[in-house]
């Protein structure tokens, strides 16, 4: 992963990066990633969307890492906490995203990594995911440890709006705290 560096971006750095962040989000979705997005997405679309997840990193129920060369972003990874006591040992890794053209060098897994660390930092001891069956992100999360818990059909429309089926993942974590 030479050239990157991975850091967490803090909650109010979000609408200086934003604009960075929108362009990764609509080169992923460009690619025909299945991140939630139809195509085309509007560069003011994705900024907004960013830009809407300010007050959930105030608050502590999201965090963000992003992949920076220099200036530009190449890509990030979030980890949604949920506010549920009954469910504050897990947490969802959310918006994995490696712009195309960074691709291939381990930033996904390094990424994915800072994530993992950052979530178990927080108390998370389980950590799920979904991610379209068969893409390059599914053998990404294999390859990391993450145990498969099954396939939907049909759950999601990738970018053009054709109905994939997602694989749910799911990675048990040591906190800092047990592994004392």
């Amino acid at each position: 992963m030479t050239g990157f560096t991975v850091s967490r971006l803090e909650a109010g750095e979000l609408r200086r990066t934003a604009p960075r962040l929108a362009e990764l989000l609509v080169d992923a979705v460009d690619g025909g990633a299945s991140v939630g997005f139809l195509a085309p997405l509007d560069r003011t679309a994705a900024e907004s969307w960013w830009n809407s997840h300010g007050p959930a990193l105030a608050e502590g129920g999201r965090a963000l890492w992003v992949a920076r060369d220099g200036e530009r972003v190449a890509g990030t990874v979030s980890v949604a906490f949920t506010a549920y006591p009954n469910g504050r040992h897990r947490a969802e890794i959310v918006k994995l995203l490696v712009h195309r053209e960074a691709r291939g060098r381990g930033l996904g897994r390094a990424l994915l990594s800072a994530a993992e660390r950052g979530a178990a930092e927080r108390g998370a001891t389980l950590l799920v995911l979904d991610t379209e069956t068969g893409s390059p992100a599914e053998s990404l999360y294999r390859s990391a440890g993450w145990t498969p818990a099954g396939v939907i059909p049909g759950f999601a429309a990738d970018p053009a709006g054709t109905l994939r089926p997602t694989t749910l993942f799911y990675k048990h974590l040591v906190t800092a705290s047990a592994a004392r």
